[in-house]
């Protein structure tokens, strides 16, 4: 338990699901660069799981599907996000994120990790498999390809974000989030801005991600745009997909941002990949978790 009490959504969690809760810690690693990144262990042993969240989310998004995969799992918090140190340069595309995870699976594991990343970390994941094969033994990305269309879902992600970046109360963001249709129930919304924000030294309330400050800074849409772009949806992302050797499988949210021909272009570019459709949105291990964790569950371990 840390001093802003992170876990104690754990407990009412597991109730609901009737899983045992597991042991849970929160981790460090300083970087070459000084810089520090952080992540949640869950579960005795060594991490046979190694879950990477989207743009905007931290750890803490993981949670549920955790506690449905009873198994050890590291869910790392990337860079500029979580407990996780901003980057100065303000780069978050996967390639630039990928050696900070490198990093924590050779520091926190012990053997080939099942990768799972949605969005921004599904195409961190891949960029880690591509570099790195000895780290992974299986890829799965979520609701995320390097073609996708940023026009529509991540266009709604911006205008939530280039709003304020302080405010007087959690409840100030739990009703805006809901406005526009992010989170599920009111609940489920409080929890997530409670574990996405923190207080500020004169009482207000801000995001934790780096994201929402970017977006904030910008005073035109095409300079949003740009700036979100720099965050990494795109650069490099098919070579890194078509470098992988481990098995690959993409995950898209029938209600997310991949398409259907997204996923085609996917499987025609990486012809061994194999997609899965969920009924879900973007967030699918929020929205479909009981199913993403029993996809990660079928993944092979390597002996």
């Amino acid at each position: 338990m840390t001093d802003n009490g992170e876990f104690h959504y754990l407990p009412l969690q597991a109730e609901k699901l009737s899983v045992p809760v597991p042991r849970v810690e929160r981790v460090t690693l300083t970087l070459a660069d000084g810089r520090e990144l952080s992540a949640l262990r869950y579960g005795e042993g060594d991490p046979e799981v190694t879950l990477l969240h989207g743009a905007g989310l931290n750890a803490h998004t993981w949670d549920t599907t955790a506690l449905l995969l009873g198994r050890p799992v590291l869910a790392i918090d990337l860079a500029g996000h979580g407990d996780s140190s901003w980057r100065t340069d303000a780069d978050y595309s996967g390639r630039t994120l990928a050696p900070d995870v490198a990093q924590a699976l050779r520091e926190w594991t012990n053997r080939p990790q099942i990768l799972v990343g949605q969005s921004l970390g599904g195409l961190t994941a891949a960029a880690v498999a591509a570099a790195h094969p000895e780290l992974v033994d299986e890829l799965i990305i979520v609701d995320i390809t390097p073609g996708i269309d940023t026009s529509a879902g991540p266009s709604a992600l911006r205008a939530f974000y280039e709003g304020p970046t302080d405010f007087a109360t959690r409840d100030e963001l739990v009703e805006r989030a809901m406005s526009l249709g992010f989170g599920g129930s009111r609940p489920e919304t409080e929890r997530g801005v409670f574990l996405n924000t923190r207080v500020r030294p004169d009482g207000r309330i801000e995001w934790k991600h780096h994201f929402a400050h970017l977006a904030a800074a910008v005073l035109d849409s095409d300079a949003a745009h740009e700036a979100t772009s720099r965050s990494g949806l795109h650069a490099g992302g098919w070579d890194d997909l078509a470098a992988v050797t481990a098995p690959l499988t993409l995950v898209r949210a029938t209600r997310g941002f991949v398409s259907a021909a997204d996923a085609d272009e996917l499987q025609r570019r990486v012809p061994a990949a194999h997609v899965v459709a969920l009924d879900a949105t973007h967030n699918v291990q929020e929205t479909a978790p009981a199913a993403l964790a029993e996809l990660i569950s079928a993944a092979d371990l390597p002996v």
